[in-house]
């Protein structure tokens, strides 16, 4: 398959504003311009093909949520397990009473506080939503990206669109253009090519089909921004505070209907072994240059990735940035110092952070 590659940051404000053009009308003709390549793209969405695109949180691969034949096509892209549900993504709040047939005052205030932005709902589906999209559940995850690239896509499509990472399923996140071309050229009909991704990692993920609302994947918008606007507590998901397994016995994750992406499988996996070192700061950075020195006498090639003790927004955007870094520089083994999990954002990297390495983790 030829991949259609098109570059279109030039919709991102602040890219207009950066660039050296000053000329109002040629600034004006790159808009118009990118916007006939995303009206391209939409057409391909149309057609039933799969489009990846920029979101504020990592780029996505998309296909017309409604056709199951066109969902069908990014599991086969992506080799992604098809009981994990795909998020849909839609480009103005009033459409989300195509998905769902219940709104409550709760959702409303969620919507209202939180999109755009990097929150999925997990909400009741209509029986119009394909199976394949849900990973057969009878819940349908919803969020409404931050994103003009994104935004302008999924309207000028007319549908909803269902967009995981746009990534090999089990690789890091892609949170560049060039990731997702790495990935997915050859595999996909077309890839927007837009500005960085800001946030950095995916979406939080909100369960609000029980009677507590629930956050079934961690991201920068936290337990405690939700709670502030509910006005009642927020819990987590049991599954997320449970680390692997190591006995050699059977894992529960293996027998979890995942309700969210993210939930059961290996994810954010490096192609080099990777273990997190966890405990007091001073002790972790002695840690790591031990075990750093110790793995290149043997003649390995040793990446570190190390965040400031307080920095987890910098951290959120830069991690599977660096995952994707070391792994073009061909290290063997990745050393990464743990974050506080005290903190939402510091414990949604985490998250990441632990599934990449497999739950291999030293303690000091």
């Amino acid at each position: 398959m030829k991949t259609k590659l098109y570059d279109v940051r030039d919709l991102n404000k602040h890219n207009l504003e950066q660039s050296i053009v000053y000329d109002e009308a040629e600034a004006n003709a790159k808009v118009e311009e990118a916007l006939k390549k995303v009206d391209e793209a939409a057409e391909i969405l149309v057609n039933g093909g799969l489009v990846a695109f920029p979101t504020e949180t990592v780029y996505g691969l998309g296909a017309n949520a409604m056709d199951p034949e066109a969902v069908a096509k990014i599991f086969e892209a992506k080799g992604r397990p098809g009981d994990n549900p795909l998020i849909i993504h839609i480009a103005r709040a009033s459409n989300i009473g195509e998905l769902t047939p219940v709104l409550t005052p709760k959702i409303i205030r969620i919507i209202d506080n939180f999109w755009p932005g990097p929150l999925t709902i997990v909400l009741k589906k209509k029986p119009s939503v394909p199976d394949i999209t849900t990973g057969g559940l009878d819940t349908v995850a919803i969020r409404m990206p931050d994103d003009p690239v994104a935004l302008e896509l999924i309207k000028k499509a007319g549908c909803p669109v269902a967009a995981p990472s746009a990534n090999i399923s089990g690789r890091p996140s892609p949170t560049r253009g060039e990731h997702v071309v790495a990935d997915l050229d050859g595999k996909v009909d077309a890839i927007l090519i837009g500005n960085d991704c800001r946030v950095g990692i995916e979406s939080t993920v909100l369960d609000m089909t029980g009677d507590v609302p629930t956050i079934l994947r961690p991201g920068v918008i936290t337990a405690e921004h939700i709670e502030a606007v509910l006005g009642e507590k927020v819990v987590m998901d049991p599954a997320l505070n449970r680390r692997k397994d190591h006995s050699g016995g059977e894992n529960e994750e293996e027998n979890l209907a995942p309700k969210a992406p993210g939930m059961k499988y290996t994810h954010y996996a490096p192609k080099a072994d990777m273990t997190v070192i966890e405990g007091q700061r001073d002790k972790v950075k002695s840690e790591i240059e031990r075990l750093k020195g110790l793995n290149e006498r043997l003649g390995l090639k040793v990446g570190v990735i190390l965040f400031e003790e307080q920095a987890f927004i910098e951290a959120a955007h830069e991690f599977f940035a660096k995952l994707r870094a070391l792994d073009d520089e061909g290290v063997d083994l990745i050393l990464a110092g743990a974050l506080s999990e005290k903190d939402g954002v510091g414990f949604a990297v985490m998250n990441r952070m632990l599934k990449s390495a497999g739950y291999n983790i030293v303690k000091v």
